[in-house]
């Protein structure tokens, strides 16, 4: 499970078998969890953050999205 990057307290990851599904990463923190796809930037699931951290998160992701694009194409086609 690479780790993509943390900011402010998140951990931004894949999963190692997340390549058949779309470009997505999933975020934690604490007991909390979320899944964005990333084309377009849409929250997928989320147990236990509340809609400001979910927003705080999207701002993230788009702040950075391609890093993390960059990132997924390495992992899973190199």
């Amino acid at each position: 499970m690479p780790t993509v990057m943390r900011i402010k307290g998140y951990r931004f990851f894949f999963f190692s078998n997340d390549a058949r599904e779309p470009v997505h990463i999933h975020v934690d923190s604490d007991d909390k969890y979320a899944k964005f796809w990333l084309e377009p930037i849409q929250l997928v699931k989320s147990v236990g953050y509340h809609a400001s951290e979910l927003s705080e998160i999207r701002k993230i992701i788009s702040e950075n999205v391609e890093a993390i694009r960059r990132r997924w194409d390495e992992y899973f086609h190199s």
